[in-house]
């Protein structure tokens, strides 16, 4: 390499911290304007029974197959769970409707929601569901260490986004 490729190439960062650039005034007024259909329902009627019929469902369907034992099944309920409730509330950012601007395109669900107060008790529901599916998965493993490592991995995986930054 020459001196030259070496000048033109750019460093990386190697910081692990990343934070989210402020809204705009522009973005916040657009926000308060319309209501957000994409978070609202969640605090709709039958909107948290939805979570618990979604685990009894996700529990009978791993149950059903014979090659399971009732230790995977329970573990594979929580992780499927907790998978699909970090893809819904923290990753995916922004809503499926065009009619807001883009004021929420660099929010995510759990940003969203409440119009991103913390401890709402919307928001302290969706904590504990994952917390007491723990409880019940790590209870019915019968505390096996390579079940309660998956289990807590899950766990953590969906409450750290959570939590308030």
């Amino acid at each position: 390499m020459n001196d030259g490729s070496k000048r033109s190439r750019r460093r990386r960062s190697s910081s692990l911290i990343y934070s989210e650039p402020q809204e705009s005034m522009e973005h916040l007024s657009d926000q308060a304007a319309i209501p957000n259909l994409n978070a609202n329902w969640v605090n709709a009627k039958g909107a948290w029974v939805i979570h618990i019929v979604l685990i009894l469902l996700l529990k009978i369907f791993f149950s059903t197959i014979p090659a399971i034992s009732l230790d995977t099944s329970w573990t594979l309920t929580n992780i499927t769970y907790m998978f699909g409730s970090y893809l819904m509330f923290h990753w995916v950012r922004g809503i499926p409707f065009e009619f807001n601007a883009g004021a929420f395109d660099n929010l995510n669900m759990w940003e969203q929601m409440d119009n991103g107060d913390q401890f709402t008790p919307t928001k302290k529901f969706l904590l504990a569901v994952p917390i007491c599916l723990f409880l019940a998965s790590t209870h019915y493993t019968h505390y096996d260490l390579k079940y309660f490592i998956l289990n807590v991995v899950a766990l953590l995986g969906v409450i750290i986004p959570k939590l308030p930054v």
